[in-house]
């Protein structure tokens, strides 16, 4: 008898085994893209709940006509953001890289070609980062400090490459879900959703699959979410003014 009991409890756990095993796979995937995830390294992802600074962020430019049809828009409301550039096309459109930093914007780094990195090798990972960030030195003449990965995928080897060059990985805990071109007022809807304070938002100005992607709603919905967050007391700061505002939090 206590054989058979005993098989039968290991014939009951085997489920319970293989659906352990299936749930920490399903975590560690959901990990490597989850935008605040932390379970592989430290990553920013912004300030406490209840901050007055939110920061406007953009991937995938630069872009023509958008990226210089934002530059107007954030003129207009004396706003400076943080543009994540692709570095193949910076290369091709370095006067608009160069617009973005003489107009005080902080650029950073989002690899050369935009690949998934959970796919690529270290090797692979510090190639498609280091070709970046020589066109963005070569066009700006500085060396961005910040960097974003592709679709938000990291895993420890990416971040340990990022930490061998220095470079600061920057996530966000907010986006308008913009890349497949939705209206401007869906867009804005999103982001209001889950604005708490501190934040850093996600938003495109251009597309990772071809130049010349249309990012007009999100210019609209742009305009809109910064003259609505002024109206409310916020303060609109680049990601390096809000990293500085965490450090100062922390060592208060």
């Amino acid at each position: 008898m206590p054989q058979l009991i005993n098989g039968t409890i290991l014939v009951m756990m085997v489920p319970l085994v293989s659906a352990a095993v299936a749930a920490g796979v399903v975590a560690c995937g959901y990990q490597s893209m989850a935008p605040t995830g932390q379970w592989y390294g430290t990553t920013f992802t912004g300030l406490g709940r209840g901050s007055k600074k939110l920061a406007l962020t953009y991937d995938d430019g630069p872009n023509d006509p958008h990226t210089l049809r934002l530059l107007d828009v954030l003129s207009k409301y004396q706003v400076r953001a943080t543009f994540f550039m692709i570095g193949r096309y910076a290369e091709g459109r370095p006067d608009i890289v160069r617009q973005l930093v003489e107009r005080g914007h902080a650029i950073g780094n989002h690899t050369y070609s935009h690949p998934n990195l959970i796919f690529c090798s270290s090797r692979e990972t510090r190639r498609e980062i280091e070709k970046c960030a020589h066109i963005l030195e070569e066009t700006a003449g500085i060396r961005a400090k910040l960097f974003r990965p592709p679709f938000g995928g990291r895993l420890p080897r990416t971040l340990r490459v990022l930490r061998a060059l220095q470079l600061e990985p920057v996530m966000w805990n907010v986006t308008g879900w913009d890349w497949n071109v939705p209206r401007a007022d869906e867009i804005e809807r999103k982001v209001s959703a889950r604005i708490r304070g501190g934040n850093i938002i996600l938003l495109h100005d251009g597309g990772h699959r071809d130049f010349g992607a249309d990012r007009s709603q999100t210019v609209i919905a742009t305009e809109r979410l910064i003259a609505r967050y002024q109206n409310e007391g916020y303060e609109f700061v680049t990601v390096p003014e809000m990293m500085t505002a965490f450090n100062q939090q922390r060592s208060g």
